[in-house]
């Protein structure tokens, strides 16, 4: 089970515009759309050309939001903490699937 650390919207719909998430989170819009151009946050454009987020990416926010303020990163360095935590994650759960020993 998880437990988002900021509240987020609950409705039918799992997709967030730009202007509920930035709110959701507490960010500024510009800075959002900073970190999608930064791939620190995943979004989806609509023909339009409007950001869309999923709210599993309320979660991603608030991570890069503690491991900038927790270590004083830049938000290109924390783009680049995350895909390493990720891929840590990723190591420790095959480990854990594969035979004692190998």
């Amino acid at each position: 089970m998880t437990y988002a650390l900021i509240p987020y919207p609950r409705s039918g719909d799992r997709r967030l515009s730009l202007d509920v998430f930035a709110r959701a989170t507490g960010t500024h819009p510009d800075l959002v759309r900073r970190l999608v151009a930064l791939g620190v946050v995943d979004a989806e454009r609509d023909r339009a050309g409007q950001l869309w987020f999923s709210t599993d990416e309320v979660a991603a926010l608030a991570r890069v939001q503690r491991l900038r303020a927790g270590f004083a990163l830049n938000y290109a360095a924390v783009g680049l903490v995350t895909d390493l935590l990720d891929r840590i994650a990723a190591l420790q759960a095959a480990q854990r699937g594969s035979p004692p020993g190998g």
